[in-house]
């Protein structure tokens, strides 16, 4: 029998590389910038065409690399970070790996300009699918530039799985905002398709956090810096009152990288208990410095997530930081951790002033009436059949077959607009069965109800918009700037009256009528926070998401006091939309009693 097993050409097996290390051009920005960080750089510039398919350079005025270094960084395993397995537990640096470049020349067309500052002349590479075209001297500035062209122009399969140039500009950014954050001693520059969207000094994280996400964060910052033998923690947590309903901007760097913890993630949630509710998110830029050796960074190709020889500590630590923060500037009633023995030394107990009381929740306001003032519905005529002891019983969902029909009291038979409803705790409406009731969700029923709405809005595209007295200005960063133009025709479907005023200002002129009350930068801003983790690209599903996600944002809080009218109209549309008894998440809205259950209770 033949021999099977034979070692794979070079070329192949940098394109299998290339696979773990480049998934979208928003991979490469990321390894380009780490080596830039990491060859001594003051100022970095990324220019980036048609979200990185096109053109990704990156240019740094670091060390820059001999003749011999230039073509060897090409190579797999090629680095200059490691000599030995003992060196990875004293690692401080970005890259090590040695794939980076190797994995980026097999599926594009590279180009590297680079020399040293003591030498006269530089060097010039160029290569092609794994393939050196060109080595030769040149002149040019001290430093080093690698363009990277037509990603994956070898590999067209991959090619076709990238999403719209608005996704992978967001990935991109995003890259670029990691490493950003994590320098902020270190000028960046970064130009997409011609125009500047950032051009960053180099100064302090606190005005590095404001540059990159706007001024509005300067006033939302809360410093943190505790510090302990083990371990040190400095940067900024997000005030509790700008806790967003979807992930925002969490950020952990750990000697300077940044990478992702769900454990660590849970310390900080748990800093801000009875402060934020469960569904919100707060923002935290948090900066972890310890000795490598108490961390493994060498277990994803990425080296975003890394394993704690002491995690527990880590996460006491991090934990009563943020606590402590919060205290020290009065947001917090009291500090009431207990940190574990480990670091009882680093913490002085010093406790905070009592918080404010919380506001209490407004009164429905007339004009409130407006998120019920929708386009004529489908007829309503099973809930109305409902409270009709004659007519037939109204075809149910299998889920609820069973359950008692509505039946009124006898005052208010031949009188439908009278049906005995009444709300509860400003959150659930109650009405009467035939033999029990049944509970609404006020909040639940209305996203149904604005869900489909929503969608028919987005097939007919002719959403109704309320025109505003004055135009207002909503600043975006430059991820969500480009998540709006990406979706910017869906909006306007769903009624906002949005175009883009310059830089990263986007002019509302128009509100959707639903809305009109609403604050339209806290509105957009929720919206699109619930777009950010958006992967679908068929036109069904991104209308999906969209008008599930303008329904959460849009929808009646918990608190807010229906009159008999509207809360009749709200079981209105709720009965007459397509399926009245779930959100577009899957939560029922509403549930039934049946007098059974009542007469268990009353042991009848």
């Amino acid at each position: 029998m033949a021999d099977l097993i034979r070692l794979l050409p070079d070329h192949v097996a940098n394109q299998i590389a290339a696979g773990e290390v480049v998934q979208r051009p928003a991979s490469v920005v990321k390894e380009l910038l780490e080596n830039s960080v990491d060859s001594g750089a003051t100022r970095i510039i990324v220019v980036v065409k048609d979200a990185g398919r096109t053109l990704v350079q990156v240019t740094d005025d670091g060390h820059g690399m001999s003749p011999m270094d230039a073509r060897a960084c090409f190579e797999r395993h090629a680095t200059s970070k490691i000599r030995e397995a003992d060196d990875l537990s004293s690692l401080r640096t970005k890259g090590f790996r040695g794939e980076a470049l190797a994995s980026i020349a097999a599926i594009a067309h590279v180009e590297l300009r680079t020399r040293e500052t003591d030498q006269e002349l530089g060097t010039r590479v160029v290569i092609e699918g794994s393939r050196v075209r060109t080595q030769e001297a040149m002149a040019g500035a001290a430093g080093t530039t690698i363009a990277v062209r037509n990603l994956f122009y070898n590999v067209p399969a991959r090619r076709q799985f990238l999403k719209s140039d608005g996704v992978e500009l967001k990935h991109v950014l995003e890259e670029f905002h990691r490493v950003a954050l994590a320098h902020p001693e270190i000028a960046f520059q970064f130009v997409h398709n011609d125009h500047e969207e950032f051009h960053m000094p180099a100064g302090s994280e606190r005005q590095r956090i404001v540059h990159l996400f706007g001024r509005k964060y300067d006033e939302r910052l809360v410093p943190v810096e505790e510090h302990t033998e083990f371990l040190g923690v400095t940067g900024f947590v997000g005030k509790p009152e700008f806790a967003k309903r979807s992930r925002g901007e969490q950020y952990f760097f750990v000697n300077r990288r940044f990478i992702r913890s769900n454990y660590l993630d849970h310390a900080v949630r748990k800093a801000y208990d009875e402060l934020v509710s469960r569904e919100n998110y707060p923002s935290w830029f948090l900066f972890l410095d310890l000795d490598p050796a108490q961390i493994d960074i060498n277990i994803h190709p990425t080296k975003t997530e890394i394993k704690f020889r002491d995690d527990r500590t880590v996460y006491a630590i991090v934990h009563a930081a943020v606590r402590r923060a919060l205290g020290r500037f009065n947001i917090v009633p009291s500090l009431d951790f207990e940190p574990e023995p480990a670091i009882l030394a680093a913490f002085s107990g010093q406790q905070a002033q009592a918080a404010p009381p919380r506001e209490t929740v407004p009164a429905w306001r007339p004009q409130d009436l407006g998120a019920f003032s929708a386009p004529p519905r489908q007829s309503s005529e099973g809930w109305q059949q409902l409270f009709d002891v004659d007519s037939p019983a109204p075809t149910v969902a299998p889920e609820l077959e069973g359950t008692p029909c509505i039946m009124p009291s006898r005052e208010h038979e031949g009188m439908p607009g009278e049906r005995p409803v009444f709300q509860l705790h400003g959150t659930y409406i109650m009405a009467q069965l035939r033999s029990g009731f049944m509970v609404v969700d006020q909040q639940r029923a209305h996203e149904r109800i604005l869900y489909e709405r929503n969608l028919k809005l987005l097939e007919q595209g002719a959403g109704l918009s309320q025109t505003e007295l004055f135009p207002r200005h909503v600043e975006l960063n430059s991820g969500d700037l480009a998540l709006v133009q990406d979706v910017l025709p869906e909006l306007r479907s769903l009624g906002f009256d949005l175009e883009l005023f310059g830089g990263h200002t986007v002019q509302v002129n128009g509100m959707p009528a639903e809305a009109s009350d609403e604050d339209p930068t806290k509105l957009l801003e929720d919206l699109l926070e619930q777009l950010k983790n958006e992967r679908g690209t068929l036109r069904q599903e991104r209308h999906h998401i969209l008008a599930r996600s303008m329904a959460r944002s849009t929808a009646i809080r918990p608190g807010r006091v229906l009159a008999t009218a509207e809360m009749h109209d709200l079981i209105d549309r709720l009965f007459a939309c397509a399926m009245p008894y779930t959100t577009p998440g899957g939560r029922p809205t509403l549930i039934t009693y049946g007098l059974d259950e009542l007469n268990q209770r009353f042991e009848r």
